[in-house]
């Protein structure tokens, strides 16, 4: 379904953020993730000419992870950036490493890369490799436990993706055909000390 015809208007700015997920030889996973800023004008702004055309912002991440989606290693690259100061946005990022990729993922990277502690373009990177990591190992080990004849988990709980989005609601239909054991699910209330 396309968007409507726009009014008339210039081609200014692309931003292209493209993930990928690898499995590995040594059982790791590799999550990447890159992203470009290209004009379709000089960009005046930058310390460097940048012509029409020529990224103001071309950058990577590498992310290894265990099947548990704790990251075991983490490269980075900056290919192009407007300023050479850009460059110190790379090594922080291993303060990274040895985080899990689930719940609490956004303030951890706040935590170590927040305000002038990183780039703010590698911050935005991570946080959707979350996603991505999540779209690649899970869902992949569960599809060689439904192929072998296995429940998709282990995990006697629901799957971590149901309640996290409309079409997941425990109470909805999607739900209801896919996780009939799930419908209407409520997590245990967590009981304080007295």
């Amino acid at each position: 379904m396309p968007l409507p015809a726009p009014h008339a208007r210039q081609h200014l700015h692309t931003r292209a953020v493209v993930y990928r997920g690898y499995l590995r030889e040594d059982g790791l996973w590799d999550i990447e993730a890159e992203m470009t800023d290209v004009r379709t004008y000089a960009h005046a702004r930058s310390e460097r000419s940048v012509p029409p055309g020529t990224p103001i912002h071309s950058m990577a991440i590498r992310a290894t992870v265990d099947d548990h989606l704790t990251i075991r290693e983490m490269i980075t690259a900056s290919d192009h950036t407007p300023f050479d100061e850009c460059q110190q946005g790379v090594e922080p990022l291993q303060q990274m490493v040895g985080v899990t990729m689930g719940p609490g993922w956004r303030q951890a990277i706040e935590k170590a890369l927040g305000g002038t502690r990183g780039c703010t373009h590698l911050r935005e990177l991570l946080f959707n490799m979350a996603t991505a990591a999540y779209q690649t190992v899970p869902v992949y080990r569960g599809n060689l436990r439904a192929q072998a004849g296995l429940p998709e988990s282990d995990n006697a709980g629901p799957p971590y993706h149901l309640g996290k989005c409309i079409a997941w609601d425990f109470n909805g239909a999607v739900v209801q055909r896919h996780y009939p054991q799930f419908a209407g699910w409520q997590p245990l209330k967590k009981v304080g000390p007295a």
